[in-house]
């Protein structure tokens, strides 16, 4: 089995080591574009630096690109380790997680501990899914979708791409949150969420573009 590093060292990295640790997974390191961040060592896990410090383990690791809970960040690292010839990382579930042979799971993505996944779900490429997080029948969850922790979804919603779902808010069933928007920590969302918006409160209502 290939070696993990984990773009990022902040606290989503940390989990994401911690869920490695719990999976069997050996992570050899941590991934920061900041040159002085480059040789700390974090949860006894050292800073490689970026990805021209490690061309030397091109072909003995896989990367992590869900290291970061930005959905746009995470697309500009998956394009840079992709361009620079290095393997992306298979999906990591936590142990604790029963994945049904009903749901399908793109690559790249991190499903943490507590997180209940029921029938036909259809996860992406490079999603998060926090911890705790109840995800219900036949929803789509595109690809660099973060649902944040404790975030309750409800039956036949689609996700877009790129959409950020805050820690504890709720979704009601059948609806369609448009890609790249986020919903407010805490919010609950009764009605479809159009594209680069940002929605938050209970219920949730529009509260600015994010183009």
């Amino acid at each position: 089995m290939k070696k993990i590093v984990i773009w990022g060292c902040g606290g989503h990295a940390r989990e994401i080591n911690h869920l490695c640790e719990n999976s069997s997974h050996d992570v050899i390191g941590f991934l920061d574009e900041r040159s002085e961040m480059k040789g700390k060592i974090i949860d006894d896990v050292p800073v490689l630096g970026d990805l021209h410090d490690i061309y030397s383990l091109r072909d003995k690791i896989k990367i992590v690109c869900a290291g970061v809970g930005d959905p746009s960040l995470k697309k500009r690292f998956v394009t840079k380790t992709i361009h620079e010839g290095f393997e992306i990382s298979d999906t990591i579930v936590h142990p604790s997680v029963f994945i049904s042979k009903k749901n399908t799971l793109g690559v790249g993505s991190i499903i943490c501990e507590g997180t209940i996944i029921t029938t036909n779900v259809r996860i992406g490429n490079f999603v998060i899914i926090n911890r705790s997080s109840n995800i219900s029948h036949d929803n789509v969850i595109t690809d660099y979708v973060t649902v944040g922790p404790g975030v309750n979804i409800a039956g036949n919603v689609t996700i877009g791409e790129g959409a950020y779902i805050g820690i504890g808010s709720s979704i009601r069933e059948k609806i369609i949150i448009g890609a790249w928007s986020v919903i407010g920590g805490g919010a609950f969302v009764k009605n479809d969420v159009p594209g680069k918006t940002l929605y938050a409160g209970v219920p949730a209502k529009f509260k600015k573009d994010l183009n």
